[in-house]
């Protein structure tokens, strides 16, 4: 390369690297500010600022249930319906909802569903909804399940979908296509959508050969979990791709949790998902951790640590870590961001905000890790609380384990069935 050439290669590269260091500066300020005043906070204002929050972006000219999916979106989209009743439920704010609002909300959700079990919204469909795993019509079924189940309902519909992967033999041979090596996040996000739906099959419509196919979706990730790492896909050499790892494996133990099924290499997937904290108590390679990165280790680091004592006051100086730098993604509104100093496009135009600005699935998705940490930090602004979980498949159940395994031994998961 020529001297002009390295020269403009610098001058391109130094504005990103000081707004790097300019965020890096104005985060920790934050944080510092956080971990000084948390202890004062209480979770009844941080409740009431978030549901207001959420109930700004409520249409109410519309099926009561129809919500924007942030502050700059003026049309309502039913991934924010989900996210709404999924934070309102974990709040206790569906528990007094009027019945006639409850059936509304209910029938707004019934209306989306396609003759083959899918719930579609045309006002965000494109070519992503149809063919993508994390986001789409298959990944905004969890979400529906919860919501529905939030609401005290029951889809009518079978999944038809689902039809396919009841064949064992073809269930098998699908799970072996799938990108593990390149891809194992894409992958996991593939399985874990038609695992829990299969799930939801078995326990809400009695479907016993959805049942037989969540065994052999089970014992085939145990088959493929690498002894070494308690993870899937390629290596975890480096710490993105460490962190890839992680979230890979999110995705999948959440399957083993809800069913209750014992998980392999708990000592090994603690190791990991350890070492994925950074600097300002999140996880994640980046400083400015993202709402995925983030639940995607304090989910599992407060499910194991419940299952035994391996490690325990180091994941527990983790999950106290974490706590403060969950606080700073949030705004004054109530709302939350998914990374602090971006933009954030999610599937969709109708589904994108500001840099900086709250929308409604980074809301649900940190209130949900304040309301995991809760569970192993009861001393906390969280941990006074009492955080309501559906008993469904999906990212939002949970139950605590009846005893505490020790290390060494194979340990027995947790869930809510």
């Amino acid at each position: 390369m020529s001297i002009a050439g390295k020269a403009k290669s610098i001058l391109l590269y130094l504005p990103a690297r000081i707004r790097r260091r300019r965020i890096m500066r104005d985060l920790s300020l934050q944080l510092e500010g956080w971990e000084e005043r948390i202890g004062q906070v209480r979770i009844e204002d941080i409740r009431t600022r978030t549901l207001s929050y959420i109930e700004r972006l409520r249409v109410d000219h519309s099926w009561y249930g129809s919500y924007r999916y942030s502050g700059s979106q003026s049309v309502p989209v039913l991934y924010a319906s989900t996210y709404a009743a999924m934070t309102r439920h974990l709040y206790g704010d569906l528990q007094n909802l009027a019945d006639s609002d409850r059936e509304q909300w209910l029938n707004y959700f019934a209306q989306h569903q396609d003759d083959d079990g899918l719930f579609k919204d045309p006002l965000v469909e494109n070519e992503l909804a149809a063919t993508g795993d994390s986001w789409g019509w298959r990944h905004l079924m969890l979400q529906v399940i919860t919501s529905v189940t939030a609401l005290g309902g029951i889809m009518q519909r079978p999944l038809a979908y689902l039809t396919p992967f009841l064949d064992l033999n073809n269930l098998t041979s699908w799970l072996e296509s799938r990108d593990w090596e390149r891809r194992p996040d894409f992958a996991s996000n593939e399985v874990q959508n038609i695992g829990a739906a299969l799930q939801y099959s078995r326990d809400f419509h009695n479907d016993e050969r959805a049942g037989r196919a969540v065994e052999c979706l089970l014992d085939w990730l145990e088959s493929t979990q690498d002894s070494r790492t308690g993870l899937w896909g390629g290596p975890c050499d480096t710490p993105a791709l460490l962190s890839r790892g992680v979230q890979t494996g999110y995705h999948l133990w959440l399957l083993f949790f809800y069913d209750k099924r014992p998980v392999l290499y708990l000592e090994r997937i603690i190791d990991s998902v350890l070492a994925t904290q950074n600097e300002l108590g999140g996880f994640g390679v980046v400083p400015n951790s993202s709402a995925c990165e983030d639940i995607d280790s304090i989910d599992p680091l407060v499910r194991l640590s419940l299952m035994t004592d391996y490690r325990r006051d180091e994941v527990q100086a983790g999950l106290r870590r974490a706590l403060p730098w969950v606080f700073v993604n949030m705004n004054d509104d109530g709302g939350f961001v998914f990374r602090r100093g971006q933009k954030f496009l999610y599937g969709h135009e109708r589904m994108s905000s500001g840099c900086d600005e709250s929308a409604m699935f980074p809301t649900w998705f940190r209130t949900l890790s304040l309301a995991y940490l809760a569970q192993t930090l009861p001393d906390t602004v969280v941990g006074s609380f009492d955080w309501q979980f559906p008993h469904c498949p999906g990212l939002q159940f949970f139950e605590r384990p009846k005893e505490i395994n020790r290390p060494n031994k194979v340990l027995q998961s947790e869930g809510s069935n």
